[in-house]
């Protein structure tokens, strides 16, 4: 019964492979990275679960769970996972629509279905989505995520945000009144100096040249391998704290972070309300697998390991995403920033990835408290730089150098990931994919005309014959019924590539117009693919020549 499926893929974790030769250097290696990424990835779990109007301890234990089990269970040797810049404006729409507990049955309904897309062997098909529409939404995103975090940079006095772009401009430009001075110069600052720390570190930066002089040079070095985010995060929280800055903090919204690990707790599930969360179930999967599997490809690009496994990744990715909702977790998925810093940290394997997870649980554990004084207004100058960085901005500049269509998909893409949604964003750019592959390949095939005699028309067939090119095959038609003699029709096939079934009805209806006047239809110089479908449809038995 089953015999024409093809077969399911094997689960088979990268981890189990890079054990093998797995020594202390690469221990040491994978520890140093694995505590590097955890430290870089506490400020941004906390500000994306905050932008998605979320408590900051929901994007902490999704990092350490979800950021455990991508390692350990996915296909990718460097990859680290995690809550991800590109939920947050999908994450805060489903929260604002439906409320914490069903993005939690959303969230986990989306772990099953990615879990059963890596098993039924579909990671692949991601790669068929167009860069430009990559690029769209990915840019649109990071409006969206720049736009989310003006409030907290203004110190806006403002309860609730509403998701869509132009309500949040609306309330903003409202509540402008309220513009709180002291967080925006927090936030300035902390972007100001999220730019500047890495190129004050810089090997030919002028800094780092005039400290070869100076004897603490050493404690200095050590100083700059300080992620950028937590130097922002430490040192603005305490000028904050000292000289007692009127901006609210996630202590004065929040209460700051429990000290102790999450409860395990079971949503109010039922099937009625899966229902009702399709849509929310669909996004979730379809953004975590683009964005899980294109940091994979980033990963293959920067790092020397093994190619990644694309079915072992979804697969890694729905586990990681039907556990965490059970700890009041959010959606995960493969996060570029922290990847590249895992592998430019030097790690040799997944259990890179676990000690981050394994560090970012030992700060929330031992040091929650200090969380209550880091100010909002820092956070939203954190996640502004990311946004920064999240955005392709130099292919705005280089559209000129591609086509029309490209241009289209592009900025249509964009334009709808802000005003409207990623969902609707994602399927017009497939959709206008594929509309504009059609137009550009029913383009490409031609039927030229070669030899005409009173009695024979000869025609050489170019590219592919198929439901988009259908119509250059009527003037053929158009001629044989108004030639007022019997005429034969020959086709040289040598150039055709491929047929599909509406292409051999259109066939079939220039065999029946020739046929009624009279004359032969032959075909010669068919390849493979076009002559087994003739010969499979029983039109072969009818053509005066089949070659």
């Amino acid at each position: 019964m089953f015999q024409g499926l093809p077969p399911l893929a094997p689960f088979r974790p990268r981890l189990l492979q890079d054990m093998k030769g797995y020594n202390r250097d690469k221990l040491v290696r994978d520890v140093g990275a694995g505590a590097t990424v955890g430290i870089v990835a506490l400020p941004l779990a906390m500000a994306f679960a905050i932008a998605s109007g979320l408590k900051p301890e929901a994007g902490l234990w999704t990092a350490i769970i979800a950021g455990f089990l991508i390692s350990a269970l996915g296909g990718t040797s460097m990859q680290i996972g995690g809550p991800a810049g590109a939920f947050i404006v999908i994450v805060y729409g489903i929260v604002e629509r439906y409320g914490v507990a069903n993005l939690l049955i959303a969230t986990a309904s989306a772990g099953v279905l990615l879990f059963l897309m890596g098993l039924f062997r579909l990671g692949s098909l991601v790669r068929y989505v167009p860069v430009s529409v990559v690029i769209g939404f990915t840019n649109g995103i990071a409006v969206l995520i720049a736009l989310s975090q003006v409030r907290d940079l203004l110190g806006l006095d403002i309860a609730k945000m509403p998701a869509s772009f132009f309500g949040q401009i609306n309330t903003m430009a409202l509540h402008i009144q309220s513009f709180n001075v002291f967080a925006f110069v927090l936030g300035a600052l902390c972007v100001l100096g999220l730019f500047i720390w890495p190129r004050l570190w810089a090997v030919d930066s002028q800094f780092r040249r005039q400290l070869k002089s100076i004897e603490t040079v050493s404690a200095l070095r050590a100083t700059s391998r300080i992620p950028g985010p937590v130097v922002a995060l430490v040192t603005l929280s305490l000028l904050a704290w000292v000289l007692a800055l009127p901006v609210e903090t996630i202590g004065t919204r929040f209460g700051g972070i429990p000290q102790g690990a999450p409860a395990f707790a079971l949503p109010d599930f039922s099937w009625e309300t899966v229902r009702l969360l399709v849509t929310p179930t669909l996004t979730i999967a379809m953004l975590g697998a683009i964005e899980s599997l294109l940091c994979a490809r980033v990963a293959d690009q920067l790092g020397d390991a093994p190619k990644h496994d694309p079915n072992q990744e979804l697969m890694a990715q729905g586990i990681a995403n039907a556990v965490v909702p059970f700890f009041g977790g959010m959606p995960a998925t493969g996060t570029i920033a922290r990847t590249v810093t895992n592998i430019r940290s030097g790690a040799a394997s997944p259990v890179a990835g676990m000690v981050h997870a394994l560090t970012l649980a030992a700060v929330v554990l031992l040091a929650a408290p200090l969380a209550f004084h880091i100010p909002l207004a820092v956070l939203a100058g954190v996640l502004l730089f990311v946004a920064w960085n999240m955005g392709e901005w130099r292919e705005f500049a280089r559209l000129k150098q591609f086509s029309n269509h490209y241009r289209l998909m592009m900025l249509s893409t964009f334009a709808v990931t802000i005003v409207f949604d990623l969902t609707v964003a994602v399927e017009l750019g497939l959709v206008l994919a594929v509309v504009l592959f059609v137009r550009r390949q029913s383009s490409i095939f031609r039927a030229e005309p070669v030899a005409r005699t009173e009695q024979q028309l000869t025609y050489k067939l170019y590219g592919s014959l198929f439901f988009g090119a259908v119509a250059k095959i009527d003037p053929i038609v158009t001629e044989v019924e108004r030639s007022p003699e019997p005429v034969n029709v020959m086709l040289d096939a040598s150039h055709m590539i491929s047929l599909d079934t509406t292409g051999l009805d259109a066939l079939e209806q220039l065999h029946k117009a020739v046929h009624k006047r009279g004359g032969q239809l032959g075909m010669v110089g068919l390849h493979e693919q076009p002559r087994s479908l003739i010969e499979r449809s029983g039109f072969a038995t009818r053509l005066h020549t089949c070659q």
